[in-house]
């Protein structure tokens, strides 16, 4: 909420866009603090269960929430979107050792199986020149994240767009350690890496390559005003003034989200 409306009484502007709201926990957090600084807040969810629970938390809002079924042609505020980059589809490859697959699906067997197929497709070049990738790898490439920021440095006018995501700078996400890829599922707090199995009960997620997605966001005329952990931004943004007057449970809280084995 501070860097929101830091941004928007910058810009002398009141609105705000938010992707993918899930339950409205967020704006309704940023609608109780900022207050009259926002007099536009628009939710693009394509999700109507979501859709429905979050007009049913913020209506005592009114007519200052209101929902998108598209992106609009044009905006100037702040866009706001929390894990929203690491939940688009990603693009699967396979490294053999001596050339490069995509990674597909297809049935096989009376069931749905992993099928390869060869490609032109790479990981950014020159990730690491010294260190080759290892025989064996698999990995993501993200360009659908990567045409989302484009289109939305099209739609912005002007402001500021606040991405909040799990990920990795390019150089950290293609280490040869990380030969297995970021690809995970998640179901009733617990974790896989098979997306193929209980289809549609499961979130499926990649990490991010925040690198892809500046430069993305700078080919297509916008800036780089800010990348940070989030223990950095919310300590920048004045969390430990916040935490003098906080209690026990609230500083443990606050410690889980600044913490690096957390989610700092």
């Amino acid at each position: 909420a501070a860097q929101v409306g830091q941004a928007l009484a910058a810009g002398g502007q009141g609105a705000v866009l938010e992707f993918g709201a899930g339950s409205g926990a967020l704006a309704e957090a940023l609608l109780d603090a900022l207050g009259d600084a926002v007099t536009d807040y628009a939710i693009v969810d394509l999700s109507g269960v979501l859709r429905q629970r979050q007009q049913a938390r913020l209506a005592r809002f009114g007519g200052r929430v209101r929902w998108l079924d598209a992106l609009p042609d044009r905006f100037s505020g702040v866009v706001v979107g929390n894990e929203v980059l690491d939940a688009m589809p990603v693009q699967l490859l396979h490294f053999d050792g001596q050339q490069w697959w995509e990674r597909g699906v297809a049935w096989h067997g009376g069931a749905l199986a992993w099928a390869d197929r060869p490609t032109t497709l790479r990981p950014p070049p020159g990730v690491w020149p010294d260190a080759p990738f290892v025989p064996g790898t698999t990995t993501e490439i993200h360009p659908q994240a990567e045409a989302f920021i484009r289109t939305l440095a099209g739609v912005l006018q002007q402001g500021l767009a606040l991405f909040i995501d799990y990920g990795f700078p390019e150089a950290e996400y293609y280490l040869p350690q990380r030969h297995g890829g970021t690809l995970m599922c998640h179901r009733a707090h617990r974790a896989d890496p098979d997306p193929l199995a209980d289809l549609g009960l499961k979130d499926i997620t990649a990490h991010v390559d925040f690198t892809a997605v500046a430069l993305a966001a700078q080919e297509a005329g916008a800036e780089v005003v800010g990348y940070t952990s989030q223990a950095r931004f919310l300590i920048n943004c004045g969390l430990p003034a916040m935490l003098e007057s906080a209690s026990i449970a609230e500083r443990a809280m606050a410690q889980k989200l600044m913490h690096e084995h957390e989610m700092g």
